[in-house]
């Protein structure tokens, strides 16, 4: 294979694409924010009535690792989005803060500025904001715990404690109320919205910093070329399916069914994990979830919606053979025939070289500085050598 053969680095740039949000950068409460991205990452996208500033972000990262936030005072954001796993927990599904397991596996918070749609299946959630609703105050699964009935104690513990009182008021100087959930909500926000990754070996290569193996340069090969094209379902900058159309803002949703499941026949996918159809109600929805993000998957296992597969090597096995097949109940089917898989998704039939090459490439997608960063780190328990504020 000669050199000359292989795509060039920068052919990720023509799916880089231009957001309809604000990009306010600043607010009264500090200087202006300045994003720390590659030339070839597009800006973030920030609400315009929450603009990011050092202030809140620190604020939000405070909270963020703070057990007192949940209703009962046992799990934080970061129980369940670890930084050593690339803000994701290891486990097939969470556990809540009363021990109830949700039906869905962890997704990343990393770049989540760049994502067009926040979960696994649900399309109106588009903004941090919105999406925390679910893991603070839902009741079916309860994660976080936080009612109506408990919201006082919450907030009397974290104006118990000497930090927040005046950080609140540095965070929200033009705010009547200082500290409250709204207030809450948007610095966690805005600390998960400023945690970016974009210091793996494959950025740097892409910087002209690193040269990647033969092993790796035949696996980006192999993603983008026409026998692989992983790159038409992980095809922007974040490596995911998520766009805002540059003509009209409208987001692009490219909810994908991956022959994972067939349980009659006609495609159908074990409650309550049926994807985006529990949103429309359209048969075609069917096991069509979110593509996630390629960044940092080496150490985000196990993988899937329901985190049903182990490993990186059991994933790409899937999609060498376009689709799962099970044999056992109850889920007996055989994925890779249904009816409502995704066209993108085909039987590829990768050889056992093919497999290491993609592999390799994959793991050239990992961050290790994000993983440990002191900038994203517990600020209650930082490290002993720690000098981030």
């Amino acid at each position: 294979m000669r050199h000359s053969d292989l795509i060039t680095p920068f052919a990720l740039l023509a799916f880089i694409p231009a957001f309809a949000f604000a990009q306010s950068v600043s607010d009264s409460s500090s200087k202006a924010w300045v994003w720390d991205i590659p030339f070839y990452v597009p800006p973030p996208r920030v609400p315009a009535d929450n603009p990011m500033s050092e202030a809140k972000f620190q604020l939000g990262r405070h909270l963020f690792y703070d057990k007192r936030l949940s209703g009962n005072a046992t799990i934080s954001c970061a129980s369940c989005h670890v930084q050593s796993r690339a803000f994701t927990d290891g486990r097939p599904t969470a556990v809540g803060s009363t021990g109830e397991h949700t039906p869905r596996n962890v997704p990343s918070i990393v770049n989540a500025a760049l994502r067009a749609t926040l979960t696994w299946a649900n399309p109106a959630l588009v903004t941090l904001e919105t999406q925390m609703d679910i893991p603070m105050f839902g009741e079916h699964p309860i994660e976080m715990g936080v009612t109506d009935a408990n919201k006082p104690q919450i907030l009397s513990r974290l104006e118990s404690d000497p930090y927040y009182p005046q950080h609140f008021k540095e965070a929200f100087p033009d705010s009547r109320e200082p500290m409250s959930f709204e207030t809450i909500i948007k610095a966690i926000a805005c600390f998960e919205r400023g945690i970016l990754s974009f210091d793996s070996k494959y950025d740097r290569y892409l910087q002209g910093k690193a040269t990647l193996s033969e092993t790796e340069e035949r696996g980006r090969d192999f993603f983008f070329r026409e026998k692989g094209n992983c790159h038409k379902c992980h095809r922007s900058s974040n490596f995911d399916g998520q766009f805002v159309n540059n003509k009209n803002g409208i987001p692009d949703l490219p909810f994908q069914n991956t022959g994972l499941y067939n349980l009659d026949g006609k495609g159908a996918y074990p409650v309550p994990n049926r994807g985006l159809f529990e949103s429309t109600g359209n048969p075609d929805d069917m096991g069509k979830f979110r593509t996630p993000s390629l960044r940092n998957v080496a150490v985000t296992g196990p993988y899937m919606h329901d985190g049903s597969v182990a490993t990186l090597e059991d994933v790409v096995e899937i999609y060498s053979q376009g689709g799962r097949k099970i044999d056992t109940d109850p889920y007996a089917g055989d994925g890779r025939i249904s009816p409502v898989k995704s066209g993108l998704v085909a039987k590829i039939d990768m050889t056992a070289e093919e497999k290491a090459y993609l592999v390799a490439f994959l793991k050239t997608l990992t961050d290790e500085s994000l993983m440990t960063s002191n900038r994203f780190s517990d600020p209650w328990n930082p490290p002993a050598s720690s000098t981030s504020p």
